[in-house]
């Protein structure tokens, strides 16, 4: 039973029982009864004024706390002209105000650092208490190459490959640097934050690539330079004798033969030698792409039929898998060539003989895949492609991969080489 009913209850029992004494009032004494009569209107009088009294504020605070429980802090009461009750209100209106500015403060707050993590080249994944994300940004999205609305929900052990392994065993409060594909590096730092006294997971992820091809590049050219003015130097001074020995060969009568092909080879080695540091100088000397439009698919073309008597040779069917609409494409055409050249020779040595290489191409968004039946790539070294002169051949230089690394990466043109060892399928594809 509300106070409002038990007010109302112990009153009207109350006007009874004087109602009552003033009928057995009026058969004794008529003016009696009729000072009961005034007594009970003034009762009802007063007792009316104490139910406004009480019960009136009440229904403010009633009404306030209905607002607060609607998030309507914009509601406001006015003075009654009662001191206590003004009191009250006054009290009301001030935590109102209080709390509509810590709204509109959090708010703005919540909206800035929405802004924020939005905007942000870093990558940002939140999770929830079991590892479920909830929250993916647009650095993020590029980062896995996935839209967010595919991620989102999914544990982080549902991630891509190479992100599942490396973010499953990434601790609270540590970080991680791996390469996908052997060519983007990224960080991962895991952190929590507390919102209404519970724990919330984030991974903040950072690309490295960019900061980590500009030191290497700067490594090697210092090298590379150093070795080819020390081996330039010294097979030309070389190379200058054994001319002149070459010029003495006819006085000899005796072994000749053997003189000469000394000398021969001699001379050979420093030829091979001079031409292996010039292709690492090459790599150093390589210039910025001069960028003008090309028709894509007339490239792969001219490519296909060039390298057609090779694949013949090698028992290679290539498929040339193109979109029906013209691809063209503001590029180097000179070292883009160089590039999808490299790629086709390496997708031959991986097949040997006898497989399929698909080349296709996509115009929303702009992309090239090249596809080989070879026997895929080993997990151990996938981390080291692209690598500076990193090779798995046995007198591989590492030349061909750090060349295309960097005309596509000069380009601007992301790109990836995949690769699944068991089906004996490696792609390679690069974005426009």
């Amino acid at each position: 039973m509300s106070l409002r009913t038990k007010f109302i209850l112990f009153a009207t029992v109350l006007h009874v029982l004087l109602a009552v004494m003033a009928y057995f009032l009026l058969q004794e004494n008529l003016y009696l009864f009729l000072g009961m009569e005034l007594l009970i209107l003034g009762s009802i009088y007063i007792t009316s004024q104490l139910y406004v009294t009480f019960f009136k504020p009440l229904s403010l605070i009633r009404a306030g706390i209905q607002s607060i429980k609607d998030k309507d802090f914009s509601t406001k009461f006015m003075g009654v002209g009662q001191k206590e009750l003004d009191e009250l209100i006054n009290v009301y209106n001030r935590m109102i105000d209080q709390l509509r500015h810590e709204r509109v403060a959090q708010a703005e707050k919540h909206y800035f650092l929405e802004k924020l993590i939005q905007a942000s080249p870093a990558g940002i994944l939140l999770l929830g208490f079991d590892n479920q994300v909830e929250h993916v940004n647009p650095a993020a999205e590029q980062y896995l190459q996935q839209p967010a609305n595919s991620l989102l929900g999914k544990h982080v052990s549902q991630l891509p490959k190479v992100w599942a392994e490396q973010l499953t065993q990434l601790q609270t409060g540590s970080s991680i640097t791996f390469r996908v594909n052997g060519i983007r590096t990224y960080r991962c730092h895991r952190a929590h934050f507390l919102d209404r006294g519970f724990q919330h997971y984030f991974v903040l992820i950072e690309e490295l690539t960019e900061a980590i091809l500009q030191n290497e590049r700067q490594a090697y050219e210092k090298v590379i330079r150093m070795m080819s003015h020390e081996v330039n130097n010294s097979a030309g001074a070389v190379n200058s004798i054994l001319g002149s020995l070459q010029y003495y060969a006819p006085q000899l009568t005796d072994d000749r033969e053997d003189f000469d092909n000394a000398l021969q080879v001699a001379i050979d080695r420093n030829t091979n030698l001079s031409r292996f540091m010039a292709n690492f100088a090459n790599v150093v000397r390589l210039p910025k792409p001069k960028k003008t439009p090309t028709d894509l698919h007339a490239l792969l073309r001219n490519l296909a039929l060039l390298m057609q008597p090779e694949f013949q040779n090698r028992t290679i069917s290539c498929t040339l898998q193109l979109a029906p609409q013209p691809l063209v494409i503001l590029l180097d055409q000179q070292q883009m060539e160089q590039v999808l050249l490299n790629v086709l020779k390496n997708a031959m040595e991986a097949i040997g003989d006898t497989g399929e290489i698909t080349i296709a191409t996509q115009t929303n968004p702009a992309q090239l895949t090249i596809t080989d039946t070879g026997s895929g790539i080993p997990e151990s070294v996938r981390s080291s492609l692209f690598t500076p002169f990193f090779s798995t051949k046995e007198y591989g230089q590492g030349i061909g991969l750090t060349m295309i690394r960097e005309i596509l990466v000069n380009h601007g043109f992301p790109f990836s080489l995949e690769s699944d060892q068991e089906k004996g399928v490696t792609v390679f594809w690069v974005r426009f």
